[in-house]
Parts: C-alpha cells; structure tokens; sequence
C-alpha cells in the first residue's frame, strides 16, 4: 500500500473551516474531522490543529494540471506550494484587517470570523462555478459542480489505500456534514466545449447551461485568454469577463477576486447587499449604484477581502 504524500504548514490566525465553508469554493467536504477537496486533478485531505494544517495527498488523475506531484522525489515541496497558493498561507491577515475601515459593522465581521482567508483558485473551474451560483443557494451549487465532475471530469483513481469517494448530492440533506465521494478532476475547457446543451443540463444547471457552453468555447477557442486576466487592470478584466453570455459584474468579481487577487473587486450579491442596507443605511434603500459607490471608497484597499468577510458574517449571524 503506497503511503500518501503529507506536509504540514505551521499556522497562525486562520481558520480553515471558515475559509473552505464561506462560499468561496465549492468542491470542499468535511468528512468526520477534516477536509477533503480536489485541486488542479489531485485530492487532498486537510486537518487544522491548533498550530498547523496537515494535508495528505490521497490521489491524482492520470494526467493532472500539475504533475509533478504523481511522481519524483519532490511531492512534498509541489503538494505544498499547490496549496499553499490556494489557501494563501503567505498572507499578513493582521496587516490585512488593520486596513479595515474602524466601524461597528467590521469590528463585529472581524471578531466574529477572524481567521478567515481569501482562497486564490484556478480561474476556469472558478468562473464556471460562479456561472452556476447565478440565484442558487450554496447547496445547490455544490451539487451541480458534483454533477459536471463526476459527468465529465476525469476520475482520480482510488487505491486500497483511500476510501472510496462518490458523492450522492441526493442525500446531502440527510448527512450535511459526512458526505462520500469518488474524486473527480474539474472537467476542462475543451472537454465542456464539446457537449450539448441537452449533456450539461442534466447537471441540473437549467437556465445556465447555454452559457457554461458559451464559456467553454470562449476559453478552449482561445477568444478568452483566462491567464492573460492576471495582467490586465480590474476594469479591464472584468469588462473582458462581461463579454461572456450570463456573467454580470457580481459573477465577474467574484472570479476576480477569488481567481485572481484583485482586492478592488467586491462582489455584491444579496447576503452582501442586504448587509451593507443594514449596517450603512439603516432606514434607507440605496441603490446599486449608490451601494456600488460606498464599496468603492469605504473599505480601503483590501476592500474585497472586506467583503468576504461581511458576507461570512451574515451568514453565520442568521444560521445562528
């Protein structure tokens, strides 16, 4: 039985449960005490104690986005760059929130969720998964993105020494937090490319079918250069996004952000607007152009991580 890869990263103010459960991404589980996700065609298995996060690499496909973590003498030093670009280890969390604006509204999200990072995820399964978030719940998305890998991605092979992973979308509801799956590569550009309308929608993606087909031939025709983003300023970037069928600005800067780092993106869906109506301008209904305005110069410049942090907020608020 060949021993899974580990590595370990010593930690401080992060919070890994927050990070991976705030609607960032949604290919992450938590079975029993850790986490189990698939990055770039490799899964890996995450624990958090109190010093550190473990990470085990519990399988690869047979052609992964990064293979050198399938072979050589230098799993570990891949495995841990792979993921510590994702869950942004490097970061100054401190230096960060000290540029939060000094109001009620982010002394409370701080307290309430310090620790919580920004994730920096590959671009095409993020703008995917954000198409598909367009008037879905967490849930729901999730089990589209479960059914698009497990239709079209290619499988990681399970060995006898990894549990069997098929995840049953199905059943979520009757164990929230213990889900099984079989690991599943995000399926690429040219493979969704070459589908019918008719093959995603029985992903259960609906209305948005047509426009994961129209996105997928964008990037594998190369009319949309996913990597050439990283260059270009946010304006730009987005307006490049905005081409595509079906995405609007929230879906633009949310791939912005958790694609590509750009601070001054700040997603406005209905969690963020109805906090920033809450919290900003009790009594009041502004409109999106005026909450749009107040994003733009209240939150400094790390405003999009602001946001996530006000989002996260809202949430756990109400489900508590």
């Amino acid at each position: 039985m060949k021993p899974a890869t580990q590595v370990s990263f010593p930690v401080r103010d992060y919070d890994l449960a927050a990070t991976l459960g705030s609607g960032q991404a949604f290919r992450w589980r938590l079975v029993g005490d850790a986490w189990e996700g698939i990055i770039s065609g490799h899964h890996f298995r995450l624990r958090q104690t109190p010093a550190a996060i473990t990470a085990e690499l519990l399988g690869s496909t047979s052609t992964p986005a990064t293979p050198e973590l399938t072979h050589g003498t230098r799993n570990t030093e891949h495995a841990s760059a792979l993921l510590r670009h994702l869950l942004q280890l490097d970061a100054d969390l401190p230096a960060i929130l000290a540029t939060f604006p000094d109001d009620k509204p982010m002394r409370a999200a701080v307290a309430a969720c310090r620790g919580l990072r920004l994730l920096r995820q590959e671009p095409w399964e993020c703008l995917v998964s954000f198409i598909c978030s367009s008037t879905k719940q967490i849930v729901q998305i999730q089990q589209i993105i479960a059914l698009l890998c497990e239709r079209f991605g290619e499988p990681i092979p399970v060995g006898d020494d990894v549990r069997s992973l098929k995840l049953t979308p199905e059943k979520q509801s009757e164990t929230p937090h213990v889900v099984t799956y079989e690991g599943f590569a995000f399926p690429t550009a040219a493979r969704l490319a070459a589908c019918s309308e008719a093959e995603l929608r029985t992903c259960k993606m609906g209305f948005r079918a047509p426009y994961i087909l129209a996105a997928a031939k964008a990037v594998a025709s190369g009319a949309l250069d996913l990597s050439h983003l990283h260059n270009l300023p946010t304006a730009e970037a987005r307006a490049a996004l905005m081409n595509l069928h079906g995405v609007g600005r929230k879906i633009a800067d949310c791939v912005l952000l958790f694609a590509y780092g750009k601070q001054d993106a700040f997603p406005v869906d209905v969690w963020v607007r109805r906090a920033l109506t809450e919290m900003y301008f009790p009594r009041r209904r502004p409109s999106e152009k005026r909450l749009e305005r107040f994003a733009n110069t209240h939150f400094g410049p790390n405003a999009g991580y602001a946001q996530q942090y006000l989002f996260h907020y809202v949430r756990v608020k109400k489900s508590g």
